[in-house]
């Protein structure tokens, strides 16, 4: 019996590390933003560990209150499946059209590679996310879309001005934000409206 749940927890462990190994993958998939010194563009994984540091200091900003570990997991995963179906850009209307097929293939593979618990939970958390229904989901949507436009502030517009961005495509991306954070809105405002008057961001 000892030897039966030795060799269980063997295949788990080993199940655990694959999916490891994997999540390394990350690492090699390239955003269209700018790090915030402007020398390279961001990784999926710096991405990430972005947003969950970001999670833990902005959670006071929230209107509703959230699970703070659940939120730093959604966002610790939730560019996993960029592994196998690619960065798709914000503003790419192309690439969106086929975005969800990519994303939810690539979901299935990948969480499956863990042991089914796990499996479960992560891929729930993602659906989660991708749903954008509840305060967990709002909140890490938030910190997803308020990163890079810290970024790009900080990079001096830099990726917005080499994709012609403009503020309007940028409001409708986060047309959801102010029912999550009234401040988080209004600075997101403000960083639009100083690249608008810099010429870095198109004013329609």
């Amino acid at each position: 019996m000892e030897e039966k749940r030795s060799n269980k927890q063997k295949e788990r462990l080993e199940q655990q590390i694959r999916f490891i190994l994997e999540a390394d993958k990350v690492k090699n998939i390239f955003r269209q933003t700018y790090l915030a010194d402007g020398n390279r563009k961001e990784n999926d994984a710096e991405h990430s560990w972005h947003l969950a540091l970001s999670a833990v200091l902005l959670k006071e900003h929230m209107d509703e209150d959230v699970d703070l570990t659940k939120v730093m997991i959604m966002v610790l995963i939730h560019d996993l499946v960029e592994i196998d179906a690619g960065d798709t850009y914000a503003y790419d209307a192309e690439g969106a059209a086929t975005k969800r097929e990519r994303e939810v293939k690539a979901a299935d593979r990948i969480f499956g590679l863990l042991p089914d618990d796990h499996g479960t939970y992560f891929r729930m958390l993602w659906d989660e996310f991708e749903e954008y229904e509840t305060a967990d989901a709002k909140f890490a949507h938030l910190l997803d879309n308020f990163q890079p436009l810290l970024l790009n502030d900080a990079s001096d517009g830099r990726s917005w001005t080499e994709h012609g961005v403009h503020r309007s495509q940028v409001c409708r991306r986060n047309e959801r934000i102010p029912e999550t954070s009234g401040i988080v809105w209004d600075k997101m405002l403000e960083i639009m409206d100083k690249h608008i008057e810099k010429g870095h961001l198109k004013a329609d």
